[in-house]
């Protein structure tokens, strides 16, 4: 692996969790995570529709709450031991509209770790709702390595 491209994701720091960001105000999709059996969480088709791929067709909305698998909840407290961001370039797409990471979060870790950034207008999932924007980002990233 020569880089790494961000997409509207946390990468919290060696030693840390996501549990660990505790100064955001939680994104509004926080209370449409509900239990999905023993250990793991899952979206809500609210969830979805409204904070996590808002700005698709809903159709196609409920297609993704369809196909999402279920999120093991120790995730969230699993510490990083060695954040690859910080030996490998890397390119961070920040979604301003994101209501499922706080985008402050987003841009705090793209500032964090000296990534060229992008920052979009736009829902958690990019790559849905503007994947040409998104791959064109990844590929001017590959071709600079």
């Amino acid at each position: 692996m020569k880089g790494l491209v961000y997409i509207s994701a946390g990468a919290p720091d060696s030693g840390q969790s996501f549990a660990d960001w505790k100064n955001y105000t939680p994104a509004p999709a926080a209370t449409e995570i509900k239990p999905y059996g023993e250990g793991y969480v899952a979206l809500t088709l609210e969830g979805v529709r409204k904070h996590f791929v808002q700005d698709i067709p809903s159709d196609e909305a409920d297609i993704v709450y369809a196909a999402q698998g279920p999120l093991a909840v120790k995730c969230f407290g699993d510490k990083i031991t060695a954040a690859a961001w910080r030996s490998k370039p890397n390119w961070y797409i920040v979604a301003a509209q994101d209501q499922t990471i706080p985008s402050g979060v987003e841009r705090h870790s793209a500032k964090r770790r000296g990534a060229q950034s992008l920052v979009l207008e736009i829902s958690h999932v990019p790559m849905l709702s503007r994947p040409d924007v998104v791959a064109e980002f990844i590929a001017k990233a590959s071709s600079s390595l």
